[in-house]
């Protein structure tokens, strides 16, 4: 620029640097995070007679947080529960909505397989004795989030490794992990 030349500058291209500014912030600020889950009780409610065996129902409540800044929409699914490796029974997990960055707690119906369990009788039996079961649980839960305008679809896998006492149903320990895939396209 040649001295003396006066530099012409005008607001309105201070005001859309200052709002491209932000709307690259507030993106990068907003990337997508997996939402977190944790048993809180679990609740026997009845036995149903599955001759010559009975089956266990269960109330399981968990604490599910959505971290993200959008609300998300997610359909019905089943939570699959697993001991020694085979599959003892399964959850009902009914389609719902979440706020944004807010945490809820649900409360799944489950029923556990007496035939699964009697294959595994020894194991029980030996858990029950040392108050210590460990359960594996999987699930896939597909949904959408609302983005501004535009609904992304994503898909949520949780692996829970929990810790029980079989006596008393307490949650004595549990690691979950969970891994959100997002959809970038509109829905």
């Amino acid at each position: 620029m040649a001295m003396g030349m006066k530099l012409d500058w005008s607001w309105s291209s201070a005001l859309i640097g200052a709002a491209s500014a932000l709307a690259t912030t507030a993106l990068i600020s907003s990337k997508p995070k997996d939402p977190t889950f944790e048993v809180v009780t679990i609740k026997l409610t009845s036995f149903k007679l599955n001759f010559p065996l009975l089956d266990a129902e269960l109330i399981l409540t968990i604490q599910v947080t959505n971290p993200n800044v959008a609300p998300i929409q997610y359909s019905s699914t089943t939570m699959s529960i697993f001991y020694k490796g085979a599959l003892l029974g399964s959850a009902d997990v009914e389609a719902g909505s979440q706020p944004a960055k807010s945490s809820q707690l649900i409360q799944l119906p489950a029923r556990l397989d007496g035939l699964q369990l009697a294959h595994h009788a020894g194991s029980f039996i030996a858990d029950a004795a040392r108050r210590e079961m460990v359960l594996d649980a999987a699930v896939d839960i597909a949904g959408t989030a609302r983005v501004l305008w535009w609904d992304h679809k994503f898909k949520v896998h949780v692996d829970s490794h929990i810790t029980v006492d079989p006596v008393f149903l307490d949650v004595i320990d549990q690691e979950n992990k969970s891994k959100m895939d997002i959809s970038l396209t509109g829905a």
